[in-house]
């Protein structure tokens, strides 16, 4: 495998973890505004607006992570692992901790 940058590396993790915190919390924002706007007070079209957002960041998260995967020379086991836990609330922020590590670790070896 080629030699990725240590600046190369941050950028691409940071911005992976960035997107996926953003798309963790709009996933949560979608849950709680289906259950109290679709299933409490029956507005069906108040969650399309919370809907379409989620639905672009969560694109967005994953041509991110395609790219990361490009980039970092990862294996596609890798992504799928972070595809699958985008899928889970909270997924993101569980799967967070394993990017910031790689982050420090990549620091450290420089």
């Amino acid at each position: 495998m080629a030699h990725i940058p240590r600046a190369l590396k941050r950028r691409v993790l940071q911005r992976l973890r960035v997107i996926g915190a953003i798309e963790g919390v709009s996933f949560i924002v979608l849950m709680i505004a289906a259950i109290v706007f679709k299933r409490i007070l029956g507005q069906k079209e108040a969650i399309f607006i919370p809907g379409l957002v989620h639905g672009i960041l969560f694109l967005l998260y994953c041509t991110v992570l395609a790219h990361a995967i490009k980039v970092l020379g990862r294996p596609l086991r890798w992504g799928v692992k972070l595809f699958i836990a985008a899928l889970l609330p909270f997924g993101p922020f569980v799967m967070d901790r394993g990017l910031k590590r790689e982050m420090e670790t990549a620091d450290m070896q420089s």
